[in-house]
């Protein structure tokens, strides 16, 4: 090889950045395309990407203008930027400066995404109550992932942290790529064929909407609504939710996330068991002191400490309950007795036998029915007359009705 000059990259590279900056055309220029990789940094500067279906252009929006922005940036969003292309030397990559951005509408893969939401959303594949619950604790987690993706690696750390009890099963698959849709669907499709799987994890990390376009399609949906467990999707992208999140019976927004959702914290259940083993510990104390107290409280009784005096006072009381009781009894005997005799003697003086004693007679019929009226009887008639000693029987005479009436006629 000869010896010539060589020139250095930084010299290359701002040959080329001079090359461009005499070209007036790209020195104001206006592009069209579909905002891809978007990126809002702390600094208030915004980077994205310009593409069609066959390149991309790499842009960067300070901050000075995009405070000045009048719509909603998103991935997705068809846009107009102009500005200036140049090249940014320390990466060696060309881009455009953008000056000026306008809304064109949404692009491509986000009017299919909202079509297919709508589809699905008619079809009742995003309500609530189709959801499944998770299981409180899994025995068997399957995880649907590139295998080579460092969503695994985060999955698996999260699981070994919180619980390391739990069998993970790996189903690799692509998760990204125009291919990734139909493998997704198939990987879910497993699921069935696998043993005592309690909950699938459907994971991978961020990227724009192209590369998550197999978690926007149709077949990925469906195989979800289908699956046999529950599914949890935990994709790191900064977009809104996709169509995998919204038919998923959970959804994190990160894999790390996804983890989190199934998994039981270890050390919090640990805490819990520790907590309720002190706490009936503690009511066991309390317990068994409240019984000492009270038996040191029963022993103090009497009854307990001089249980043949307590004997004795109940004989001596009892004694004087008989006596009062036998006194009670002889005084209202006594009472009754003297209410006899006196209803007896009532009785006596106001009774027949009292006044016939005193002169006076009962008349009765022969059927002994008792004269009270001269009605009752007619000349002729035989009665019975009653003294205080013995009876003689009469034959009427005559009838004399009471004095000043004649009742006769």
């Amino acid at each position: 090889m000869t010896a010539r000059y060589a020139f250095t990259v930084r010299q290359v590279t701002r040959y080329v950045r001079g090359l461009l900056g005499q070209d007036a055309t790209l020195q104001d220029v206006s592009v069209r395309g579909e905002v891809a990789d978007l990126v809002r940094h702390r600094s208030g500067h915004v980077y994205f990407t310009l593409k069609d279906e066959f390149a991309q252009l790499r842009c960067v929006f300070f901050r000075e203008e995009a405070e000045g922005l009048t719509f909603a940036l998103e991935s997705g969003a068809a846009v107009v930027a102009r500005g200036t292309i140049s090249v940014y030397e320390p990466r060696g990559q060309y881009q455009l400066v953008v000056r000026e951005l306008e809304h064109a509408g949404d692009g491509d893969l986000a009017l299919a995404f909202e079509r297919l939401r709508r589809k699905l959303a008619e079809e009742g594949l995003f309500e609530e109550s189709r959801k499944r619950p998770l299981p409180p604790i899994p025995h068997r987690i399957a995880v649907i992932t590139s295998p080579v993706g460092a969503a695994l690696h985060d999955i698996l750390t999260t699981l070994r942290t919180r619980w390391p009890a739990a069998n993970v099963v790996l189903i690799p698959t692509a998760v990204s790529g125009p291919g990734s849709a139909p493998a997704i669907a198939r990987a879910l499709g497993r699921l069935s064929e696998l043993e005592a799987v309690d909950v699938a994890l459907l994971v991978r990390g961020g990227g724009s909407l192209e590369e998550l376009a197999g978690f926007n399609a149709e077949v990925v949906a469906r195989a979800i609504a289908a699956s046999s467990v529950p599914v949890v999707t935990g994709v790191g992208h900064e977009t809104d939710s996709t169509i995998a999140d919204l038919v998923a019976d959970r959804r994190a927004s990160t894999p790390t996330g996804a983890a989190v959702a199934v998994t039981p914290d270890r050390k919090v259940l640990l805490a819990g068991v520790q907590a309720f083993r002190r706490g009936v510990a503690d009511r066991l104390r309390r317990t068994v002191t409240r019984y000492r107290r009270e038996l040191a409280l029963l022993r103090s009784r009497p009854v307990l400490c001089r249980p043949r005096s307590l004997l004795a006072d109940r004989r001596q009381h009892l004694d004087d309950v008989r006596e009062a009781q036998r006194r009670a009894l002889t005084a209202w005997l006594r009472e009754v007795s003297q209410r006899l005799r006196r209803g007896r003697e009532k009785l006596a003086a106001l009774g027949p036998q009292a006044v016939l004693a005193r002169g006076y007679s009962i008349a009765r019929l022969p059927n002994g029915t008792v004269v009270r009226s001269f009605r009752q009887v007619e000349p002729g008639a035989i009665a019975e007359l009653v003294f205080a000693e013995g009876s003689a029987d009469v034959v009427v005479r005559k009838t004399v009705p009471p004095i000043g009436r004649d009742d006769r006629a």
